[in-house]
């Protein structure tokens, strides 16, 4: 029988929550179960992603695949670091399906919550009280000889690069059908606002705020210095062709590659699905980059 006396806790916005875990990580098994039972306590149906639940052989819980996940939950709790949140958000973007980072890793550019103290940022968020941050994604396909061979989906950044030989490659680059320029360099980035504080940054190229509708497009190492970073439109359509060079390889998101021939084509386009991210409450996109970036540091 209830306590008249004791207030009934509001119902979660987000009745049924996925959690996908950094199961590789120490201590991962006790994290996801440990905030699967706060979750429970706060009124949501918990299920656990897949992979999740089999290595962490936490078996109480129903296990979904993603696109389970993207059908019947409300929303995807991530515990762990950024390529974490690359993973699963990629899949499920096209779900619509919003995410939370809880962040088990190093750097947490996107996986913003911090492990230690997460409840108190948590709570509110579940019970309907958040900053709401869409992410674009970049749709990217290789092209030989006329026939699509591969395609792949990112959030972060596309970049086409050498081999381990120590020579460089050569790149024809196409914006919308125009020629912009024969590149020689290490490769090639072309990264979203998301992906611009990622391997971009370190080649050089600027920060782009989230809701910037552009692309950034950064040589890695060119022989001629004067090539610079340029951003895009991102209803652009970029494509670089494999001119001359050894063992050149594209990869998506640092997780996916191909090997590349010579003549092939790799096109970039923005997806027609967005990441949907939710922050606490205040969240600002410049608090993260003072933090992560360590400015104000100086002496």
């Amino acid at each position: 029988m209830t306590d008249p006396a004791k207030p009934v806790p509001a119902a979660p916005r987000f009745a049924h929550v996925a959690i996908v875990g950094k199961y590789q990580a120490p201590g991962s098994r006790h994290v996801v179960d440990e905030v699967a039972h706060f979750l429970h306590d706060e009124g949501c149906d918990v299920s656990l992603e897949l992979e999740t639940a089999q290595n962490t052989g936490l078996t109480q819980y129903t296990a979904l695949d993603v696109a389970s996940i993207g059908q019947h939950c409300d929303l995807a709790l991530v515990v762990g670091g950024d390529g974490t949140m690359l993973g699963i958000g990629r899949r499920l973007a096209r779900f619509g399906v919003p995410l939370v980072g809880i962040n088990q890793g190093r750097l947490g550019f996107i996986t913003d919550i911090p492990l230690n103290g997460y409840r108190e940022r948590l709570q509110p968020i579940l019970h309907g009280h958040y900053e709401e941050d869409h992410r674009a994604l970049m749709a990217a396909s290789v092209w030989r000889d006329g026939r699509c061979v591969f395609e792949a989906t990112a959030l972060n950044d596309v970049v086409v690069n050498r081999g381990g030989v120590a020579s460089m490659i050569e790149l024809r680059v196409e914006v919308d059908g125009h020629f912009v320029a024969n590149q020689r360099a290490d490769g090639l980035i072309i990264a979203s606002p998301t992906g611009s504080t990622a391997y971009a940054l370190s080649a050089g190229g600027p920060l782009l705020h989230p809701t910037i509708g552009g692309w950034v497009m950064v040589p890695i190492a060119p022989h001629t210095l004067s090539n610079r970073p340029v951003v895009l439109p991102s209803d652009s359509e970029i494509a670089v062709e494999i001119v001359s060079g050894k063992d050149a390889s594209a990869n998506f998101d640092m997780q996916t590659l191909t090997s590349l021939l010579h003549g092939d084509r790799i096109v970039v386009r923005r997806s027609p699905h967005a990441l949907r991210l939710l922050h606490p409450v205040g969240w600002s996109y410049f608090d993260t980059l003072r933090m992560k970036l360590h400015w104000n540091e100086g002496a």
